[in-house]
């Protein structure tokens, strides 16, 4: 006779569930004690790991080591990296831990470009040497240091030229011709690789026969970055690991030099586009309204295109780390005009300055008497007798509230100065070599 099954007596249930099952099994003894809870961890861990197979997810994270980690690492990750930069109070005064920065959410991440693009971005920050100088006489830093000693200069201006030699004409010479106009003891660099040469010395040379102090002298841009965001931001470009995007990297580049060289030595930037009108020496840490808000009267846009600031001036190493943390090479204006409209506008807002305050934001009859999209009213003869009044009432306007007019080169250009306009009886008041013919179109 057989034995009956033999049943767990901890669990009737489940020795119940095994008897239903029992006439239609083998007689023979099966020995099974097995608690139910534990049967249905095992069934729901089953359960749990085909659902896995079927729904399981890819971390968005990889594995990699710290180094690796680093080269792929946002700027503003990257700028706390002790790897890559030690920052302390002293060498960021307005960018210490203390200070917050919030980082947007387009910020450029470090992807490595192909050898095509990284040949293109080498060429701009450094193009072959156009002539055999000894590397003393190319250190940027022993060449400046020694204009501003020999010369004494209290009046600095800086202004960046990134276009071939060819393209400094007339309207970039008398640029330079008003500056000293009213200014006779300014010191003029002009920082430029193409410049630096023969021919822009020969360019220079009226200049200088004239007693003139200027100078061009090719950039050195780790040396003028250096103890600044804009370090980080040059290496990793050095390195092929920033986007240049589709807007000259030249232009963005000369978008950062002129900070940086503020921030450096103190002084005036201007672009080679402007005509002098009146002295710029009494003016201290400020920068221009390009366009007002009809309704409140407060600035809507800022431009850098002329700038005046002390040596470190705070608010320059604020334009400098947001050109570092926010860098788009796609969007026009994004490092440039715009750059300095964001950090102002927050720097207002903010209720700890910390000295960034410590600027004056000038009108746009300062130096944007009219937008770029209405130069060239300025550049035309009057045609009538209501015409003329204008041309006399905003030539009036000019003389009492304007320091200097920016032409807007990328719209005016190719406009011809006709005789009798605003520019040509601006021109005949910020010259030099006022017996020369000439135009600056």
């Amino acid at each position: 006779m057989d034995k009956p099954p033999t049943h767990c007596t901890r669990n009737d249930d489940f020795s119940k569930l095994q008897s239903l099952f029992s006439k239609n099994l083998p007689k023979k003894p099966i020995n099974l004690c097995f608690p139910t809870s534990i049967f249905a961890i095992v069934l729901l861990l089953i359960l749990g790991y085909n659902s896995f197979t079927i729904f399981y997810f890819i971390p968005i994270f990889s594995m990699e080591n710290v180094k690796e980690t680093e080269k792929n690492m946002p700027i503003s990750q990257l700028s706390s990296s002790r790897a890559n930069f030690a920052m302390n109070d002293e060498s960021f005064p307005m960018f210490s831990t203390k200070t917050h920065v919030k980082s947007p959410h387009n910020s450029p991440k470090f992807t490595h470009l192909s050898p095509k693009m990284i040949r293109r971005v080498r060429q701009v920050i450094k193009p072959p040497s156009q002539e055999p100088l000894h590397d003393e006489m190319r250190s940027f830093s022993k060449r400046v240091r020694r204009f501003f000693d020999e010369n004494s200069c209290k009046f600095r201006v800086f202004m960046t030229w990134i276009s071939s030699i060819k393209s400094f004409g007339d309207r970039e010479k008398f640029t330079i011709e008003s500056l000293f106009k009213f200014h006779p003891n300014a010191c003029l660099i002009i920082v430029s690789n193409s410049m630096d040469s023969n021919r822009g010395s020969q360019i220079l040379e009226p200049f200088v026969r004239l007693n003139y102090k200027v100078m061009a002298v090719s950039p050195d841009f780790k040396f003028i970055f250096k103890n600044t965001m804009a370090a980080i931001w040059y290496q990793q470009l050095e390195k092929g690991n920033v986007k240049p995007g589709e807007i000259s990297l030249g232009q963005n580049l000369s978008n950062l030099l002129r900070l940086a060289l503020l921030y450096k030595y103190g002084g005036v930037y201007m672009d080679t586009d402007f005509i002098v009108i009146k002295r710029l020496d009494t003016l201290r840490n400020v920068i221009g309204a390009q366009t007002v808000d009809p309704k409140t009267k407060n600035w809507s846009r800022l431009n850098n295109a002329l700038m005046i600031f002390d040596k470190k001036h705070p608010l320059l190493i604020k334009f400098i780390v947001e050109f570092a943390l926010t860098f788009n090479g796609n969007k026009w204006g994004h490092n440039g005009p715009y750059l300095v409209s964001r950090v102002v506008e927050r720097v207002t807002n903010s209720s700890t300055k910390g000295g960034a305050n410590e600027f004056t934001v000038l009108p746009p009859s300062a130096f944007y008497v009219v937008g770029w999209g209405k130069v060239g009213d300025l550049f035309q003869k009057p045609v009538d007798e209501l015409h003329q009044k204008w041309l006399d009432d905003k030539i009036d306007q000019i003389e009492r509230d304007s320091y200097a007019i920016h032409l807007w080169n990328r719209q005016s250009r190719e406009i011809k100065v006709e005789d009798g306009s605003i520019i040509s009886q601006l021109m005949k008041k910020s010259c030099v070599f006022c017996n020369l013919s000439r135009t600056i179109s």
